[in-house]
């Protein structure tokens, strides 16, 4: 078991990529819902028809489900991802106790946001775009996350996933995503028909 890793520079990336998708969301997401207290008539501007509907979502209890905007808490969150990425970047060296620590971050993260799609399919009944983009970026970030866990020894796992790990990451978030995307057309199947 190693005591501390770096990571390589394509991880890094993928940390500050998606990082910066989770804010960029988060950012639009924050906006949007000051115009929406502002003036209650407000439309997004991604609220394009019943289903592509942003205003249904902010308006939402769902969209602070903590009490406040939930894109406030991702504006923290994505944000600090970026920084692990320019970090790692730079060369930094983090122990397996940060690296744990952030993996436990990004599961909650995953975690949040598959009840956020559930809430969004089955009881809002809408989908919001700049949510979307955050779902892609939490799954994206989550899976390489785990599979950086598991190749370093961080996590515990059996040598043939380290070993698939080791060259298939990337079937990890295509295969979650594509679960989700079937959910989303299956859910509205009628409305993309017609």
């Amino acid at each position: 078991m190693r005591p501390a890793a770096g990571a390589g520079r394509g991880l890094a990336l993928l940390l500050v990529l998606t990082g910066a998708a989770g804010l960029l969301a988060s950012w639009v997401i924050t906006l949007d819902k000051f115009k929406l207290l502002e003036d209650p008539g407000f439309t997004p501007g991604c609220s394009l028809n019943p289903v592509l509907s942003c205003g249904s979502v902010m308006e939402s209890d769902q969209a602070a489900a903590f009490g406040f905007p939930n894109p406030m808490l991702g504006l923290v969150a994505y944000g600090i991802v970026v920084c692990v990425g320019v970090d790692l970047l730079a060369g930094a060296v983090l122990p397996r106790w940060y690296w744990l620590t952030f993996t436990a971050g990004c599961l909650f993260g995953v975690g949040f946001v598959s009840w956020l799609q559930f809430e969004s399919l089955y009881r809002i009944n809408a989908l919001c775009l700049w949510c979307c983009l955050a779902w892609i970026a939490t799954t994206v970030l989550f899976w390489y996350v785990v599979s950086f866990g598991v190749r370093n020894g961080f996590l515990p796992a059996p040598p043939g996933l380290r070993a698939f790990l080791s060259g298939f990451t990337w079937v990890l978030p295509v295969a979650h995503l594509g679960v989700v995307a079937v959910l989303v057309l299956t859910r509205w199947w009628d409305f993309w028909t017609s």
